[in-house]
């Protein structure tokens, strides 16, 4: 496949889907057929300290074709939708530069739509207004934003605690929607590329039951270790870092605070979840 489509605009492959649903084998395998570069938007494979955790590519499988982005950020040094989307544009352009098809893949939405539409300027959030919001359980944020930002808090599932959270501190502390300011976006890159996405959609039922085999696996390759690696570090709890899927759950049970049973029972319920989020964000964007 020539990394050039007919109009003259350089390709981008983009393979998206649920956790557990198989996009990366797939994106291996597309990558070895034409010759790709596997560029990671997944928010969770970022950071070196949670390879189990997040499943990332196995050593073996990044040796097989070029692998960019994975594990390659410290879990003490956040890594924003914004600084993803720069360090993805230069992968891309070296991608192209080296002649193979950049591929990006993964779930996570808010990465893939700020490098293709662009960032929104929202300013800096007042850290007592965030500490604030932060502290709030998820539901009593809800509630507060159904009063503050009631559109978007109709678009949000009340659960999703990273969404609410920042939906209510943009709100509170410029006066504004985050929606507002998402219409105001710039720097994307969508203009400038011929997408190619292949989404991957499974039946529920059989997404549901790969991300509980998932865990299961995570749990034979050394998830328990890694988290406790990852507490003994001590780092601020509202990293992102910490707050991936499995780090709390396992942590209690690490912490003699719940059964090893329960801990698992609660990250398959969390990725089934997560899973279920990523699909209904993925069929919108069709």
């Amino acid at each position: 496949m020539s990394i050039i489509d007919p109009s003259g605009l350089p390709r981008l492959a983009l393979i998206a889907g649920p956790t557990a649903s198989g996009k990366s084998a797939r994106a291996l395998e597309l990558a070895e057929s034409v010759g790709g570069t596997i560029i990671n938007a997944d928010a969770s494979q970022v950071y070196r300290d949670l390879r189990v955790l997040s499943a990332r590519p196995s050593a073996e499988e990044e040796a097989r074709v070029p692998h960019r982005l994975f594990g390659h950020r410290d879990g003490a040094l956040a890594c924003s939708a914004a600084d993803w989307a720069e360090e993805a544009r230069v992968e891309i352009a070296r991608a192209h530069e080296a002649g193979r098809l950049p591929i990006l893949v993964g779930g996570t939405g808010l990465y893939v739509r700020t490098l293709l539409d662009g960032i929104a300027p929202v300013p800096d959030i007042d850290p007592a207004v965030r500490a604030i919001v932060r502290a709030m359980p998820v539901a009593d944020a809800y509630r507060a934003l159904q009063d503050e930002d009631p559109p978007l808090a109709d678009r949000l599932h009340p659960n999703d605690t990273t969404r609410v959270q920042r939906a209510l501190e943009v709100v509170r502390a410029t006066g504004r929607s985050l929606e507002d300011w998402r219409r105001a976006t710039r720097g994307g890159i969508r203009a400038s590329v011929s997408l190619l996405m292949e989404t991957i959609d499974l039946p529920v039922a059989e997404l549901y039951a790969r991300c509980d085999a998932r865990v299961d696996r995570m749990v034979e390759d050394g998830a328990l270790d890694e988290v406790a690696s990852l507490i003994a570090r001590r780092l601020d709890p509202d990293l992102p870092v910490m707050r991936a899927i499995g780090v709390a759950q396992f942590g209690r049970y690490i912490a003699g605070k719940s059964t090893l049973e329960h801990a698992v029972a609660g990250v398959r319920q969390a990725t089934r979840n997560y899973a279920k989020r990523q699909r209904t964000w993925l069929r919108h964007q069709h």
